[in-house]
C-alpha cells in the first residue's frame, strides 16, 4: 500500500508571508509516528523493488566481478617507513600497513578498519596520523554516522592503545615535532568546527588554543610537506585567514599571516624562508604571491588571469606544483623555488579527464605523484620527475574484463538561457548512434564552487554495456570553469545552476543522444536540490531521477540556525531572514514549489543520521509529493535507519546500494 504521511498543518509568517507546512512534524525523530512512517516507506520500497532483486543480484555480481578485491595502493614514502593500505576479498574496510625502508621488508599492519568495525552496522575512519617519530599513531573514528569522531592514541611499537581518548571532534588532526602534542578540532552543539584544542599525552585535560566566535567560520588544521609549521586554517564560504605557529613550538600562540578581510580567500604554503599565498584579492581566479616569513612584504609570483584559474600551489623544497584550470581542463606547472621559471607543463592525451596531486609526503624530493583518470581510463597513479618532465606509471588500478578500446568519450557545449556555453561529458559504448533513443543517465552538483571532474567509475559499465550514455552536466555553482562559475551560481544567482542542467538536458536531447523518455538525472545533497528544482521546473524532460540525501527544503532550512551548517551556508544560499534572500531562495526550493502536476518516477535516498541533509527534508517532500503529483509513476522514499550522509559503510555495501539504484534505472528503461 502506499504510505501517506498525516497531515498536521504547521502555520508561521515571514516577511507578510503565511506559510503552512503541513509535515513538519517529521522533524521530531522521537516522535513515534515519524518512524513509523519512514519504516512504512521503506517497506513500500522493498514492495515495489522486490521484482527486481534477481536483477539486483545480477548487477551486484557484475559490479563487484570488476573489483580486484585483493589488491593494495601504491606505498608513500614518509621518513624512513612506506606506508600503503591494502584490501582483502571479502573484508569491507581497508588494511593500513607500513614497510620499513625497503618494499622488500616484512608488513607491519598498524590499523585494521575490518576489527575497528567489528560490531558496528556503521564505521567510518576519519584521521589517521603518525606521529613525527613514526612511532605513534593518532586516529579517529565514527560508528554512527553523524560525523562526529572519536580519537584515539595507538603506540605502533607495541600494538598497545594509550588511554588518550577524545570524543566529538572533527576531521582534521596536526602532530607538533616533540611526539606527544597534537592539535584536533572540536564541533558545537551545530556540528561546526569552532574550537583548537592542543592535547599532550598523558594530560588529563587538553588546552584551548582558539576559539571562533563568528558562526560563519569553521576551523581545520593543516601543514605544509616541509613540516616546519602548522597551521590554522579559518573559513567562511567568502572569507579566510591562516594562521601559525612553528611546529617545534607547541605552546606558542597561532598568529595570523594576513588579516582576515571579509570576501578575500586565501591559504597559505611554506617553503624555504618563504611563505607562498594563493588569494583572490585583486583577482577573481586568484594569484600567487609570497612573503617572507613573520612579515608581510607581499611580492607577486602569478598574477591572475580571467581565463585561468591558479586551483591550487604545492611546494617541494626546490620546486613550486602550481594546478590550474582552463575551460574547465585541470593543468599541472612545475616551477623551480628559486628563479620562479617554469620548468614544465604536465600534459595529457584525452579531450576529457581529471588529474590532481596524491600521495606526496616527502618535501625533499625531484618527483610529484598525481593520480589521473578519465571517463574511459581507470585511476592510474604517476611520479612525475619534476626537473626532466619523465614520467612514470606506478599503477593503473585494474578493473577486470574491462577493455578500454570499446568506448569513447567526448565534451560538448549547451548554451544556457543567458548565452553562457556550459560543459558537457559523456562516455558510451563506441558504435553508438545518436538516433535519439538511447537511454541516458545526466549526473549534476553545481554549488561550493566544488568541481564534477570527468573520472573513471567502473559501476557505469554495468549502464555502458546496456546502451546507456553516461553524462556530467558542469553547471554554474561548482568550480568547473573557475571561481567565476561559482560566484555566477550562488545567492542570487542560484537558478542559473537549475537552467544550466535543463539547458543541458534539452541540448542533448536536440542533439539526438537522448530522448525525455529515455532521459534520467541523478544527483545528492545539493545535487540533490538541482534535481529538485529541475522536476520542478521542467518534469517534462525527465523520464526518472535519483535524488540522494537531497538539500530540498531549503527555505525552512535556512531559516534554522540550529540545525548544522545553516549558519555557515548563508554566504552560499543567502539568509532568507533578509526578504531579498527569502524571496529568492523560495522561488526555487523544490518542497516549496512542488505542484499538482505530472513528476518523472523518482527514486528518493535518505540517511537517518545525517548531519549535514537531515532526513526530515527527503522525507517531507516526498510526502508532499505524493499528496500533490497527479501522475502514476512511481515515487520511493528509502531511508537508511543507522547511516548518515555518505550511505552505508563498507565497500560491499556501497555496490549494494548502487545495484539498488541501477536496478530502479533499468527496469525503467
Amino acid at each position: 500500500m502506499i504510505p501517506a504521511a498525516k497531515v498536521v498543518p504547521t502555520v508561521t509568517k515571514i516577511h507578510g508571508d503565511t506559510r503552512t507546512d503541513n509535515y513538519f512534524w517529521l522533524r521530531d525523530r522521537s516522535d513515534p509516528d515519524v518512524t513509523a512512517y519512514l519504516e512504512a516507506e521503506n517497506s513500500y520500497t522493498s514492495e515495489i523493488m522486490k521484482p527486481t532483486e534477481e536483477l539486483q543480484k545480477q548487477l551486484y555480481a557484475e559490479l563487484l566481478g570488476r573489483v580486484k578485491e585483493d589488491d593494495s595502493s601504491v606505498p608513500v614514502k614518509y621518513g624512513d617507513w612506506l606506508y600503503y593500505t591494502r584490501t582483502e576479498k571479502g573484508k569491507a574496510y581497508a588494511i593500513y600497513c607500513r614497510k620499513f625502508r625497503s618494499a622488500e621488508a616484512p608488513e607491519e599492519i598498524y590499523l585494521n578498519a575490518n576489527v575497528l568495525a567489528e560490531g558496528h552496522s556503521y564505521f567510518r575512519i576519519g584521521n589517521i596520523t603518525q606521529s613525527p617519530d613514526a612511532n605513534l599513531l593518532a586516529y579517529s573514528t565514527d560508528v554512527e554516522g553523524d560525523e562526529a569522531y572519536t580519537i584515539r592514541v595507538k603506540d605502533l611499537r607495541t600494538g598497545a592503545l594509550l588511554p588518550d581518548e577524545i570524543h566529538n571532534t572533527y576531521y582534521t588532526l596536526e602532530w607538533a615535532k616533540d611526539n606527544r602534542t597534537f592539535f584536533y578540532t572540536m564541533l558545537d552543539e551545530v556540528k561546526r568546527p569552532h574550537r583548537v584544542y592542543r592535547h599532550e599525552l598523558g594530560v588529563a585535560s587538553d588546552t584551548l588554543v582558539y576559539q571562533e566566535d563568528d558562526p560563519l567560520f569553521e576551523l581545520d588544521l593543516g601543514r605544509p610537506l616541509s613540516r616546519e609549521y602548522i597551521f590554522l586554517n579559518i573559513d567562511s564560504p567568502l572569507t579566510s585567514e591562516v594562521r601559525y605557529i612553528r611546529s617545534d613550538q607547541p605552546s606558542a600562540e597561532f598568529a595570523p599571516i594576513l588579516p582576515r578581510e571579509h570576501g578575500v580567500e586565501y591559504d597559505v604554503d611554506h617553503q624555504g624562508e618563504w611563505f607562498y599565498i594563493r588569494t583572490n584579492q585583486g583577482a577573481q581566479n586568484f594569484r600567487l604571491l609570497r612573503t617572507p616569513i613573520a612579515e608581510t612584504e607581499l611580492t607577486e609570483v602569478i598574477a591572475g588571469r580571467a581565463d585561468c584559474t591558479i586551483e591550487s600551489m604545492d611546494a617541494f623544497r626546490d620546486y613550486l606544483v602550481i594546478s590550474e584550470r582552463t575551460r574547465g581542463l585541470e593543468t599541472i606547472r612545475i616551477a623551480h623555488a628559486d628563479s620562479l621559471d617554469v620548468l614544465n607543463t604536465v600534459e595529457f592525451p584525452e579531450p576529457v579527464y581529471t588529474v590532481g596531486l596524491s600521495g606526496n609526503a616527502e618535501y625533499d624530493t625531484n618527483i610529484v605523484r598525481f593520480a589521473y583518470s578519465s571517463l574511459v581510463t581507470p585511476a592510474s597513479i604517476i611520479d612525475y620527475n619534476m626537473e626532466t618532465g619523465e614520467r612514470q606509471l606506478r599503477k593503473q588500478y585494474e578493473v577486470l574484463g574491462y577493455e578500454p578500446s570499446l568506448y569513447q568519450s567526448e565534451r560538448l557545449f549547451a548554451q544556457a538561457s543567458d548565452g553562457v556555453d556550459v560543459p558537457i561529458s559523456l562516455v558510451y559504448r563506441k558504435g553508438l548512434e545518436r538516433n535519439g533513443s538511447n537511454p541516458m543517465l545526466l549526473y549534476g552538483y553545481g554549488s561550493y564552487g566544488a568541481p564534477t571532474d570527468p573520472g573513471f567509475g567502473s559501476d557505469r559499465l554495468s549502464l555502458l554495456g546496456r546502451g546507456y550514455i553516461y553524462a556530467i552536466a558542469h553547471i554554474r555553482g561548482g568550480g568547473d570553469m573557475g571561481k567565476f562559475w561559482h560566484d555566477d551560481g550562488k545567492l542570487l544567482t542560484k537558478r542559473n545552476t537549475f537552467l544550466d542542467f535543463i539547458a543541458c538536458a534539452e541540448h542533448l536531447i536536440a542533439q539526438n543522444y537522448t530522448a525525455p523518455g529515455r532521459l534520467a538525472i541523478f544527483g545528492g545533497s545539493a545535487g540533490g536540490l538541482l534535481v529538485g528544482a529541475a522536476v520542478n521546473m521542467r518534469p517534462d524532460l525527465f523520464h526518472a531521477a535519483i535524488a540522494k540525501v537531497p538539500f530540498v527544503d531549503a527555505v525552512n532550512t535556512m531559516l534554522d540556525p540550529t540545525i548544522p551548517l545553516t549558519i555557515g551556508e548563508y554566504e552560499e544560499w543567502g539568509n532568507p531572514e533578509e526578504e531579498e534572500f527569502y524571496r529568492y531562495i523560495l522561488s526555487y526550493s523544490p518542497y516549496d514549489n512542488v505542484e499538482p502536476k505530472r513528476y518523472p518516477a523518482m527514486l528518493v535516498k535518505a540517511g537517518l543520521n545525517d548531519p549535514r541533509v537531515a532526513y526530515w527534508e527527503p522525507a517531507k517532500w516526498v510526502a508532499k509529493l505524493r499528496a500533490m503529483k497527479t501522475d502514476n509513476n512511481v515515487l520511493l522514499l528509502k531511508t537508511n535507519m543507522g547511516a548518515g550522509h555518505f550511505g552505508p559503510s563498507g565497500r560491499y555495501e556501497g555496490i549494494k546500494e548502487t545495484a539498488f539504484e541501477y536496478a530502479f534505472l533499468l527496469t525503467l528503461s
